[in-house]
């Protein structure tokens, strides 16, 4: 009962367990068995900032393998992580972040571009689009036009994850049935072809005047083609999809705060500030998870070796003890000094924390600017959307829905595609 609980929805499942036992509770949860849930940022703290070879993130998601590979920094503990991670990081802060600039917001001016006027439309497709091309254009590197063409359509089939599909990965016998076998000959598909395109990259003359992370990765030469590409699987299959949501997000709060929405479109702080409140009160992901190697003491309690330890995001960043009206957007309480350490963590923490988190920053300051100046968008309804489950991300129960006003610039749709 309580793993269907959770799966169904996960916000209320969360907030009821939090308002019966307090902020460090027990329960049962499919495929992970005991989970203690924890909500305070000083226990999460404990947790993040603790030996990672006591609190080890990779053994509580193996099941997701067969997905993403085992050689994927998320599945990797201890030293082996710390390593891959170690090689890794280079492409995705500083400099290397900021050459991207340029190219995403093109990206983004073109989809806009193409957004209808005057009929609702869902941003989840829109901003999927945009996500997309970054991921085929920045991270992979794709040039050529029909190159492009393949790889973008076999790359967007292999992220329409269903949440039923989830149970291939906990119960592997399925994948020899559709709709699971289907989706893995997919999935085989895309990874093929990201195995081609390593190759090729490898053998590119002009290897070290390229900026994409992918020919960064190749460049350094220290990753093998198995790992690149177990770490380009999950940047596709992970980090497109949260950033896709969250941008989702992002857009759904300001069409329905428009003193908000209009201080974003002038000032960046207060953008970053936006995007920061975004993923506070509608964090992408609920929680992680880390398991316990061996018998531990945690919030006055002992715990077993074996047990899967859950700090919840979602309801450490409602904390009314860190956070004024917790249940508000507003945006400006990043610019005046709340969020502070272990209060905010969208992205995680410790030596886990998610590699891309600087350049998933700079994607949705980049993307969210050029929307908010090339678009004007109105709610479809004055009622926001409600956060539904789809797989292990909390989506906008509607898709996002919203309607572009004004009248339509040379060269561009006034109808849907």
């Amino acid at each position: 009962m309580q793993t269907l609980a959770f799966w169904r929805n996960v916000e209320r499942f969360m907030r009821a367990g939090r308002r019966r036992y307090g902020p460090m509770f027990t329960v049962r949860v499919f495929p992970w068995g005991t989970v203690v849930v924890i909500t305070e940022a000083e226990m999460i703290r404990s947790v993040f900032t603790g030996d990672p070879e006591l609190w080890r993130a990779g053994e509580s998601y193996e099941m997701l393998a067969p997905l993403i590979g085992e050689r994927s920094l998320v599945l990797l503990d201890g030293a082996e992580h710390m390593q891959v991670r170690r090689r890794m990081l280079p492409p995705f802060h500083g400099e290397a972040v900021r050459c991207h600039e340029q190219a995403i917001a093109a990206i983004a001016a073109a989809e806009v571009q193409s957004w209808p006027y005057g009929v609702p439309f869902e941003l989840t497709e829109r901003m999927r689009a945009i996500t997309l091309e970054v991921m085929l254009q920045r991270v992979i590197g794709t040039a050529e036009p029909q190159r492009l063409g393949v790889l973008r359509t076999a790359l967007a089939q292999a992220v329409q994850l269903q949440p039923r599909l989830l149970l291939m990965w906990a119960l592997p016998a399925l994948a020899r049935i559709d709709p699971w076998r289907a989706y893995n000959a997919r999935l085989q598909h895309a990874k093929d072809l990201l195995r081609e395109e390593i190759v090729r990259r490898r053998a590119d003359p002009q290897l070290n005047e390229r900026s994409d992370v992918l020919s960064l990765l190749i460049g350094a030469e220290e990753l093998d083609e198995s790992s690149l590409l177990d770490q380009l699987t999950t940047l596709l299959l992970a980090g497109h999809d949260t950033t896709t949501t969250a941008l989702v997000w992002a857009l759904e709060r300001l069409v329905r705060h428009p003193r908000a929405l209009a201080r974003a479109r002038e000032d960046d702080a207060y953008l970053d500030a936006v995007i920061k409140e975004t993923l506070r009160l509608r964090p992408v992901l609920p929680a992680v998870t880390r398991r316990a190697s061996r018998p531990v003491q945690l919030g006055g309690y002992q715990l077993a070796a074996g047990v899967t330890v859950m700090p919840c995001t979602l309801l450490a960043h409602l904390s009314p003890e860190h956070y004024s009206d917790p249940e508000v957007f507003r945006p400006e309480r990043f610019l005046e000094g709340e969020g502070a350490g272990y209060t905010w963590i969208p992205f995680g923490g410790g030596p886990q924390r998610c590699i891309g988190a600087t350049f998933a920053m700079s994607e949705m300051r980049i993307v969210l600017r050029t929307v908010l100046t090339d678009a004007e968008l109105l709610p479809d309804r004055a009622r926001g959307e409600a956060i539904r489950n789809e797989h292990v991300t909390l989506v906008p129960s509607r898709g996002g829905r919203v309607l572009r006003t004004g009248a339509p610039r040379t060269g561009e749709r006034s109808q849907p595609r």
